[in-house]
């Protein structure tokens, strides 16, 4: 018993380490999916006079958004390896439902998304054969 108590100290240590590490980069994909989606933007802004191309920011973002999402759920699984009681085990899967609902939708929104990008640039291009086709 002697030799398991500073294991287990060690362990939570070492799990507490690795959980604030994932939520770190959960915050910093958040982070670095905002100012890619700005730099975009203004990007886009620079170059045409249009509208932002609303599906295109939202892929770019929705893409980190759900990168974020996984990090948070191994963080939250990393946490319940330690101690785990009903209670803990409970809010997992809630959290885990939560997070996998989000995100399984987050990634079909951002299918249709990006289908529906394909879809204007192939009509696009279309339109400007037609164009300058005699």
């Amino acid at each position: 018993m002697e030799l398991i108590e500073p294991l287990e100290q060690h362990l939570h240590f070492f799990i507490n380490v690795l959980k604030l590490l994932l939520e770190t980069i959960a915050a910093i994909c958040v982070l670095i999916g905002l100012i890619r989606t700005l730099q975009l933007s203004v990007a886009i802004r620079q170059r045409h006079s249009v509208p932002l191309p609303y599906l295109k920011l939202r892929l770019r973002f929705g893409a980190w958004l759900a990168l974020a999402l996984e990090f948070q759920l191994a963080s939250d699984i990393l946490n319940t390896t330690v101690a785990p009681t009903f209670e803990t085990l409970a809010k997992l899967g809630a959290i885990a439902l939560i997070r996998t609902f989000l995100n399984y939708f987050l990634g079909k929104e951002l299918k249709e998304t990006y289908e529906l990008e394909e879809k204007a640039k192939k009509h696009s291009y279309a339109n400007s054969l037609l164009r300058h086709h005699p």
